[in-house]
């Protein structure tokens, strides 16, 4: 088991367990902290959704930075949960669900102000993300770390985009 530290927020300098597998790949330190600097003004008193949640450590950094509530998705039960142990362990499980299941399956009748989506890489699969938009309220933010060239999305703005390494973070604004 890993741990991934909390780089900002109330919860700064704690960590989250993360597992050992190949069934996640934990977003880097530099890219997670660039992530959160884009969007800090996004996430206060927000509803976000972590989809491909992995460890958690997506949504957790949301919470400590201010977010209300965090809807988690992961469809492996045991990263599942590790990220309801990590939720447990930090005093946030009033402001969190865990969805078990693939990210195509989850509904809900509440929209997300903030939307994160952390894919597999070797699995990056466009309409996936394209579900994961009309979740999403007017003017309500996508994340998206994804490789190669930031895809465009009906209904939605490009607003940011930086490359790390093999890794491309975008953010998309819902217009209305």
């Amino acid at each position: 088991m890993d741990t991934i530290r909390i780089t900002s927020g109330d919860l700064r300098g704690r960590s989250v367990k993360s597992p050992s597998s190949k069934l996640t790949h934990p977003m880097g330190s530099r890219e997670k902290l660039a992530l959160f600097n884009m969007i800090d003004s996004n996430l206060s008193s927000a509803r976000v959704l972590d989809a491909f949640a992995g460890s958690g450590a997506l949504g957790i950094e949301a919470l400590s930075r201010g977010a209300n509530e965090v809807v988690f998705i992961e469809k492996a039960p045991k990263v599942a949960h590790i990220i309801s142990e990590n939720l447990k362990s930090l005093d946030l499980l009033e402001k969190a669900e865990v969805y078990v299941g693939d990210v195509d399956r989850f509904t809900t009748n509440e929209l997300f102000d903030v939307v994160i989506a952390d894919p597999p890489y070797d699995k990056f699969e466009i309409e996936k993300i394209n579900n994961l938009t009309k979740l999403l309220k007017d003017d309500g933010t996508l994340v998206l770390s994804h490789p190669g060239t930031a895809p465009e999305f009906r209904g939605l703005k490009l607003t940011k985009s930086r490359k790390y390494a093999a890794a491309s973070i975008s953010i998309y604004v819902k217009n209305v």
